[in-house]
C-alpha cells in the first residue's frame, strides 16, 4: 500500500461522495441483515490492496448508508463534518496520539484546553472554567452526575424534565442513582414550582430539549439548586451552539451558576462525530470523584494537567485537533452566518405549515426545529412519516407530545439550502395526498 497514492484516492473518494450526496437516498434503501449478507463470513487469507476496499465501499457498504451528510437530512438533530474537520480528523489519526497523561499528549493536552478556553468566549461562558471533550453527552452527563453523586454523599436522587434526554436516566441507572421526572408547561419547559429536591444530589436542566427544543428556566433552577445544594448540570447539547449568536444567548441566562455544562459540537457546530464539550465550574469535584493513578501511570509532571483525572475515560483521542481545525476556518462570523440561516430556514417551513390547511405546529420554535403534524390519527401521522423517509427525498424523525405523534424539521447541515427545506415540503404534501387520511386517497 503506498499513503500517497491510495490517500490520493481516498481525498478524491470524500471530493465525489460530497458533491454527490444530495443525489444519493437520505435514508439507506436496505432491510436488516442485508449488508451484512453482502460481507463475507471470513477475514481474507492474504492481504488485499485498499483500491479493493475503495470499491467495496462503493458497491457493498454505501447502499446501506444513512446519509447524515445529505443536504435533506432532516431527523433527529442534523449536523455535519465540514471540511476543516474531515481533513483534520485525518491529521488525528495520522498523528495517533492518546492523551490520559499531559506526558503522553502534550500537544493534545493544551490544545484541548484552549480550544475549550476558545469555545467558552464564543458561546458567553464565564472564564476559568476547566473544559475537556468526551465523545457524547451521554459520557459528559453520566461524568457530571458520578461528580455530583460524589459531592454529596448520601443523597442518591437526581431530578430532570419529562423531556430530558434518555441519557441521564441512562446515568442514573449506571451510577445507581435515583431518577424523579418533573412535568413541563405549556411551553414543554421544566416547571420551578414542582421541583422536589429532597434527596437530591443533582438537577439536570436543559437548554433545547430533544423532542422540542424547549429551554428550561435556568436561573430560576439554580436558585432551587443553591437553596438544596444540589449540583445543577445544564445539557445544551444541541442548542448551546446557537450561543455563538448575541440573540440566542436569553436561553443560557443562569447558565453561569451551573456547576457542569455540555455542548455537542458534532450538533450545530459542524465538526466531525465525536466531539462533546463539558465544562464545570467545579474541576476538583470531577477530580474527586474520577482521579485514580495507579503505579505505571506516574510520573514527575505534577504541574501539568492529565485529562484522565476529569473523566470516566482513560485513553483519549485527539479531538481538539477537528475542533480547532473547524472554529479557525470558519471563526465566529463564519460559525453565526450558518446557524442564522438554519433559524432562518426553520421559520420559513413554519410558516409555510402554519398558513396550510389540514397542517398543525404542535410546539413554539426557539432554535431551528419545527414540530407539526397532519390532521389525522397517529397511525396517519406515522405512516406519513414513513412514506416520506421511503421516498429517499427526505429524512425526517418524530415524537410523542401530550401523546400525540408529532413530526419534526430539525435543520441543522451546512449544506441544506432553501430549496432542500421546500423540497421536504413539498414531499411531505405529496405523501399526505397520495396515503390514506383526510384529502388523502387511501
Amino acid at each position: 500500500m503506498s499513503i500517497r497514492e491510495d490517500g490520493a484516492a481516498t481525498l478524491e473518494w470524500v471530493a465525489r461522495y460530497l458533491e454527490r450526496v444530495g443525489d444519493l437516498p437520505v435514508l439507506a434503501q436496505v432491510e436488516p441483515g442485508e449488508i451484512r449478507a453482502r460481507l463475507p463470513a471470513a477475514p481474507p487469507e492474504r492481504g488485499e490492496p485498499f483500491s479493493a476496499v475503495l470499491r467495496d465501499l462503493d458497491e457493498v457498504l454505501l447502499p446501506g448508508v444513512t446519509h447524515w451528510q445529505h443536504p435533506r437530512y432532516f431527523a433527529y438533530f442534523a449536523n455535519t463534518a465540514s471540511d476543516p474537520g474531515i481533513l483534520a480528523e485525518l491529521l488525528a489519526a495520522a498523528l495517533n496520539s492518546v492523551g490520559f497523561l499531559w506526558r503522553t499528549g502534550p500537544a493534545l493536552t493544551e490544545l484541548e484546553l484552549v480550544v475549550l478556553d476558545w469555545l467558552a468566549q464564543l458561546l458567553g461562558l464565564p472564564s476559568g472554567w476547566h473544559g475537556h471533550i468526551e465523545d457524547t453527552a451521554s459520557t459528559s452527563t453520566f461524568a457530571a452526575l458520578v461528580a455530583a453523586r460524589e459531592a454529596a454523599p448520601g443523597r442518591r436522587v437526581v431530578v430532570c424534565s419529562e423531556h430530558a434526554h434518555s441519557s441521564v436516566e441512562k446515568a442514573c441507572r449506571m451510577a445507581e442513582l435515583e431518577l424523579r421526572k418533573v412535568p413541563v408547561d405549556a411551553a414543554w419547559r421544566m416547571r420551578v414550582d414542582a421541583l422536589d429536591l429532597t434527596g437530591a444530589c443533582a438537577v439536570v436542566a436543559t437548554v433545547g430539549t430533544t423532542s422540542t427544543t424547549s429551554v428550561d428556566p435556568v436561573a430560576a433552577i439554580a436558585d432551587a439548586c443553591e437553596r438544596a445544594g444540589a449540583w445543577l448540570h445544564v445539557d445544551a447539547a444541541y442548542a448551546g451552539s446557537a450561543m455563538v449568536c448575541p440573540e440566542f444567548r436569553w436561553a443560557f441566562a443562569g447558565v453561569e451558576r451551573a456547576d457542569s455544562l455540555v455542548v455537542n459540537a458534532h450538533k450545530w457546530l459542524f465538526t466531525p462525530m465525536d466531539c462533546s464539550c463539558f465544562w464545570s465550574r467545579r474541576p476538583e469535584a470531577l477530580r474527586h470523584a474520577f482521579s485514580l493513578v495507579p503505579e505505571y501511570l506516574r510520573t514527575t509532571d505534577s504541574a501539568e494537567v492529565n485529562l484522565m483525572d476529569y473523566s470516566p475515560v482513560l485513553g483519549r483521542r485527539f479531538r481538539a485537533l477537528k475542533l480547532w481545525a473547524v472554529l479557525r476556518c470558519h471563526g465566529r462570523e463564519g460559525l453565526q452566518t450558518l446557524i442564522r440561516e438554519h433559524v432562518r430556514l426553520a421559520a420559513l417551513f413554519e410558516g409555510w405549515v402554519r398558513s396550510t390547511p389540514g397542517w398543525e405546529v404542535c410546539a413554539p420554535r426557539p432554535f431551528s426545529v419545527v414540530c407539526f403534524r397532519r390532521e389525522g390519527s397517529d397511525e396517519q401521522n406515522a405512516a406519513l412519516l414513513e412514506r416520506v423517509n421511503r421516498s429517499g427525498e427526505v429524512f425526517l424523525s418524530a415524537t410523542k407530545l401530550e401523546g400525540r405523534t408529532v413530526l419534526r424539521l430539525a435543520i441543522g447541515n451546512a449544506r441544506t439550502t432553501e430549496a432542500d427545506v421546500r423540497q421536504a415540503w413539498e414531499v411531505l404534501q405529496r405523501e399526505a395526498v397520495a396515503g390514506p387520511g383526510p384529502g388523502g386517497r387511501g
